[in-house]
């Protein structure tokens, strides 16, 4: 007992959720990787190098974990040009996966820079607004500077992952926001992205596919617009004229939350996991309806939040603005990527490509996932450290109040 405490030190509730997290993933992604069985013919080949990187991850976790909290200021100084240059990179030499230059390989590993990308612009939002805080909010200059890192890094990001670029921006404004950011500035910023976007989605309907192909960093444009054209859909379609070839991925999804009933099932009985090609990565939810039913598509989705709040209330209680900013973001961001995973899975969002963070089938985005849970713990490691240094303190100033009313007895005895 006394080791386990030794070992798993902070937050207690972060750590049940990580850990059932990753008992799901492992069931899960077991059973949904039936693709991958057949074309290796390997039956432990998928899950062993899941595996693998799940124990990885939780040793990522008890190291960091352990980690002093100043050591977090250097994170924005070493992430930032380091993901600046790799994003570099890979927008011109990447590795091609389904389509999108994500990859990067390195030493033989496949390395995704963005998963960088959103951890330095995570820390460096929460260290330029912690440090520019004022009696009435954040400094005007704050958001200007921000606004600098984050736009850079989102368009390094975008061209091959649009949607981890809007998820990072979006996660960015939720941080100036907490961060007291004058809300001026961000009504401003909010309205001008809107027509821009509202243009831009005219302009993509308005160009021929063979012209889009054309323009250089647009070469995705093509696969943007098909989502979202088919996200809208053409009305109700009867069941005989579906064509459940022409959208594959959303349509044996649905099937799968259709046929799932309250209890699902059970693991190991999917049936669309043989049809979904990213049943173990982006359709990982639905997978987990099919098999667990409502039940357990509704207690995923009670941990993300539990997690959220539980940040929430880290941070609340920690004195160091940067370390309060900071978690902040990354609890925003596990649980933004969640919840758009999840939402595409049952047919809310367009397909984005966004995994389950801590459950889907992952190499590199599991052990960052597991890096800012190990950096949650540790803050929550030190929130707790400073209670227990104030009620010793309080402890010792009551009994140096009990001390003196002792000594002034005698005192108070002689005088009566």
């Amino acid at each position: 007992m006394d080791l386990l405490k030794s070992l798993f030190k902070g937050d207690k509730v972060i750590w049940g959720v990580f850990l059932m997290l990753c008992m799901i993933s492992v069931i899960e992604v077991f059973s949904a990787a039936s693709t991958l069985t057949y074309k290796s013919g390997d039956y432990w080949a998928p899950i062993s190098g899941h595996l693998l990187y799940m124990m990885l991850g939780a040793g990522v976790v008890l190291i960091v974990h352990k980690m002093p909290c100043k050591l977090f200021r250097l994170i924005p100084v070493l992430a930032l040009p380091t993901a600046a240059v790799l994003l570099s990179i890979t927008m011109l030499f990447g590795e091609k996966v389904n389509g999108a230059g994500r990859w990067l390989a390195i030493g033989g590993i496949n390395f995704q820079p963005s998963e960088l990308g959103k951890l330095a612009v995570i820390s460096s939002t929460a260290l330029i607004l912690a440090m520019m805080q004022e009696e009435k909010g954040a400094n005007p200059r704050a958001f200007k500077y921000i606004m600098w890192i984050t736009g850079v890094t989102c368009l390094l990001i975008a061209p091959e992952n649009f949607s981890t670029a809007g998820m990072l921006f979006g996660v960015t404004v939720l941080m100036m926001f907490i961060g007291r950011v004058p809300f001026k500035q961000l009504g401003k910023m909010l309205g001008s992205i809107a027509l821009i976007a509202g243009l831009s989605g005219a302009a993509l309907f308005a160009t021929p596919n063979e012209v889009l192909d054309d323009i250089p960093g647009l070469h995705r444009a093509v696969t943007w617009k098909n989502r979202l054209a088919g996200f809208g859909g053409n009305g109700e379609v009867a069941p005989e004229d579906y064509d459940i070839n022409k959208n594959a991925q959303v349509a044996h999804a649905n099937i799968a939350i259709a046929t799932s009933h309250l209890i699902g099932k059970m693991p190991g009985n999917s049936v669309e996991r043989d049809f979904l090609s990213q049943a173990f990565s982006d359709f990982i939810y639905a997978i987990i309806i099919e098999e667990l039913g409502l039940l357990g598509g509704a207690f995923v989705v009670f941990l993300y939040i539990v997690l959220l709040l539980r940040t929430g209330r880290i941070a609340g209680q920690c004195d160091k603005k940067y370390l309060s900013l900071m978690v902040m973001g990354l609890a925003l961001l596990l649980v933004s990527q969640a919840m758009l995973n999840m939402m595409v899975a049952v047919g809310l969002f367009p397909v984005t490509g966004q995994p389950l963070p801590l459950i889907s089938k992952g190499g590199t985005s599991t052990l960052i996932n597991s890096a800012y849970i190990g950096i949650i713990l540790s803050v929550s490691r030190y929130v707790e450290k400073k209670k227990e240094e104030e009620l010793a303190i309080s402890q010792n100033n009551d009994e140096d109040r009990g001390n003196e009313n002792q000594s002034l007895e005698p005192v108070a005895i002689v005088l009566n």
